[in-house]
């Protein structure tokens, strides 16, 4: 004898599948049953058709001596129940069920949309103010549900598989919403310093509070997830005498408060006036202070500068004076000098010849003082002009020197200048022997090319000495 006692419960194939609008929990049965009325219903053969829609679970559960087991299949889903899509029932009944034969096993279609949209209302409960606890005021809440199921193990784990339509789960869940809700209401007062007439005003902040304390532990409690939990409104009952008694006394602390704060927003105001205009006073003591400091420290400036200019030209006058002097002796000691190169012995020994060594000796000699008498000459037309050293030509670079060995003494060092002057008193030619600073060894003046010029210029005559006399008149 099979599972089945009549025809009517056995060999047809079955269609499983969820065609409720309204539904959390659903079991499978056939169309037009009541759940748990006929055996077909716990007894599924392989071989019907299965169809799972999108946004539901189809769940098979087993029952054996050692416990439940069950298969989840999520949808969209439409096929043929075997034991390839069925991997539990397959390892537990194994072949003996091939072939259509029923095996024991009921199914139940989770909604897993968010199908639970209901609009609540906690009715009227006390809330109290913090400074007159004696005066209570009657409030209601009206607020918002949205939720759904997101882990259906752990809502069948809290629940059961049983049939569960929104309306039920929402009455399962209506005391501990609004014990949360109340909870959170009665405390905001308190928690945020405010009368109770004024609660309507934190609409926002009690629907903080309520979406950060209150969701978790719903969620929690029911295994559903709470898309949404929305406080709309805050219902006093202004109807109440100690809604009206709590009015009066508010509107009283509110108007002294309102004044008093008035009164010192008007001290702090005057207070703040007079701070300024000692700010500004002050700053202008300080300013004209400093106004004051600046033009004496210019005025010293000034004259500071003024008796700097003087002294500068004072100075200048007194170094032409000292320069000018100095020059008059160095001038006449190279006068003396000069008229005494007469009586100087060049050389040469009592025969009356001349010897070339003492000679260059004396022109370069001539030669220096005549420099050093041209320097000082510059440097009085300089000091006598002030301007002479602003936007001049810079100073002449320095002339090279050479010596010449005369009668095997070093004589010089001479400029070109002066080797031009020995050349045209015969004492100095091609064959000089000449060294200057870079030079290994002396040499004859025709090998250094910077000589040639000097060497290659013709004598001039002597203008030394004066021409003859014009002849007499007659």
């Amino acid at each position: 004898m099979g599972l089945f006692n009549s025809k009517k419960e056995g060999g047809i194939m079955d269609s499983i599948r969820c065609d409720e609008e309204n539904y959390l929990v659903w079991k499978w049965r056939p169309k037009g049953n009541e759940a748990n009325s006929t055996k077909k219903e716990n007894n599924i053969r392989f071989g019907s058709s299965l169809r799972v829609k999108d946004g539901e679970m189809a769940v098979f559960v087993y029952k054996q001596k050692d416990g439940t087991v069950q298969d989840f299949l999520e949808g969209p889903y439409d096929d043929i129940l075997k034991t390839a899509n069925l991997p539990i029932i397959a390892g537990i009944v194994g072949m003996a069920y091939a072939g259509g034969t029923p095996f024991p096993a009921e199914v139940y279609f989770i909604n897993l949309s968010p199908i639970i949209e209901f609009s609540g209302r906690v009715p009227y409960f006390d809330v109290f103010d913090p400074r007159y606890i004696d005066f209570p005021v009657q409030c209601a809440v009206k607020y918002q549900l949205l939720s759904q199921i997101d882990d259906p193990k752990e809502f069948i784990k809290i629940h059961r598989l049983i049939d569960i339509s929104p309306e039920q789960m929402i009455e399962k869940m209506r005391p501990s919403i609004n014990k949360y809700i109340k909870t959170t209401v009665i405390n905001v007062p308190k928690k945020n310093n405010i009368p109770v007439v004024q609660i309507e005003t934190q609409l926002d902040e009690i629907n903080d509070e309520v979406k950060s304390k209150t969701v978790g532990e719903l969620e929690k409690l029911f295994g559903i997830k709470f898309n949404m939990l929305n406080i709309d409104l805050i219902d006093i009952d202004k109807e109440s005498e100690a809604y009206r008694k709590l009015r009066s006394l508010t509107a009283d602390i509110t108007e002294r408060k309102v004044q008093t704060q008035t009164d010192v927003e008007i001290d702090t105001l005057q207070a703040q006036s007079d701070v300024n205009i000692k700010n500004l006073q002050d700053q202008q003591r300080i300013n004209s202070e400093n106004l004051e400091k600046t033009l004496e420290v210019q005025r010293e400036e000034m004259q500071r500068a003024q008796k700097l200019q003087t002294e500068s030209a004072n100075f200048e006058t007194h170094k032409l004076n000292i320069l000018t002097e100095a020059q008059k002796e160095v001038l006449k000691t190279a006068g003396e000098s000069l008229g005494q190169m007469g009586n100087m012995n060049l050389g040469g020994g009592g025969d009356g010849s001349m010897n070339p060594a003492g000679m260059m000796t004396g022109m370069m000699m001539g030669g220096a003082m005549g420099n050093q008498m041209a320097n000082m000459m510059n440097q009085m037309g300089n000091s006598m002009d002030p301007n002479s050293n602003q936007g001049g030509p810079p100073p002449t670079p320095q002339q090279k020197l050479y010596y010449v060995a005369a009668d095997g003494e070093k004589t010089g060092p001479f400029n070109k200048s002066q080797l031009n002057q020995l050349k045209q008193n015969n004492l100095f030619n091609n064959k000089s022997m000449v060294w200057t600073e870079g030079m290994n060894d002396w040499s004859e003046a025709s090998n250094i090319l910077d000589l040639k010029e000097v060497l290659g210029s013709k004598s001039q005559p002597n203008k030394s000495t004066p021409p003859p006399p014009p002849p007499p008149k007659k």
